[in-house]
C-alpha cells in the first residue's frame, strides 16, 4: 500500500520543528514557516526570488503545477521572518539558496524536513507536501470552511480537499474508535 504524506496534526509539534530549525538555519526556518502559513507547493516556494517578497503585502505567483495565478497576504509572523532573512540579499537572487549558491531543490527540502521532524519526535510519513497539508489541516480545523480551502488549493471538489488534508482519514479512524460490538 502506498503511504501518503501526512500533515503535522499537532500545533505543538509544528512549533517544535520551527524551534529546532530556528536554532540551526534561518533559511530552513523561513522555508518551513512559509510552507505552513501559505499552503504553497514546495515547487512554488523554491521558485520565489527576494523581489517577490521584499516590501510586499502579498505574494503573487503563477503556480507551476496549474499555471493559475495565486495571490495571498503575507501574515505578520512571515513578514518579520522575511525581513530579517532578506536584509542583505539582492532583489534578483533566489529566496532560498543552497550552500553552493544555487536555488535550493525539493530533495534538499525533503531531507531537511525529515531530519527536523525526526529530531522532534514526529513519526508520521513526512514529505515536502506535509507543510501544505499542515496548512490545510489547521486552516480547516480553525474555520471549518472546506469551500474556502478548496479555492485556496485550487482543488476540483471538497472531497479531494478533505482527503488531501487527512480529515477523511481522521473521521474514519474516530468512527472506528467509537464503534464496538
Amino acid at each position: 500500500m502506498k503511504h501518503l504524506v501526512e500533515p503535522i496534526r499537532d500545533k505543538k509539534k509544528i512549533r517544535a520543528v520551527e524551534d529546532y530549525l530556528a536554532n540551526r538555519s534561518k533559511r530552513n526556518r523561513l522555508l518551513f514557516v512559509l510552507g505552513c502559513n501559505s499552503g504553497l507547493r514546495v515547487s512554488d516556494i523554491l521558485a520565489l526570488d527576494v523581489k517577490d517578497v521584499r516590501n510586499k503585502s502579498h505574494i503573487e505567483l503563477n503556480e507551476k503545477k496549474t499555471g493559475k495565478c495565486k495571490r495571498f497576504p503575507i501574515n505578520d509572523k512571515l513578514k518579520k521572518l522575511i525581513n530579517e532573512f532578506i536584509r542583505n540579499k539582492a532583489d534578483n537572487e533566489p529566496l532560498f539558496m543552497s550552500q553552493k549558491q544555487m536555488r535550493l531543490d525539493r530533495s534538499q527540502v525533503y531531507r531537511m524536513l525529515n531530519n527536523a521532524c525526526k529530531a522532534v519526535g514526529i513519526d508520521v510519513n513526512i514529505g515536502t507536501h506535509s507543510m501544505r497539508k499542515s496548512f490545510g489541516y489547521h486552516h480547516y480545523n480553525q474555520f471549518k470552511d472546506v469551500a474556502m480551502l478548496q479555492m485556496i488549493f485550487n482543488h476540483s471538489s471538497p472531497q479531494i480537499t478533505l482527503r488531501y488534508i487527512g480529515i477523511n482519514q481522521d473521521q474514519i479512524d474516530n468512527s472506528y474508535r467509537q464503534f464496538e460490538l
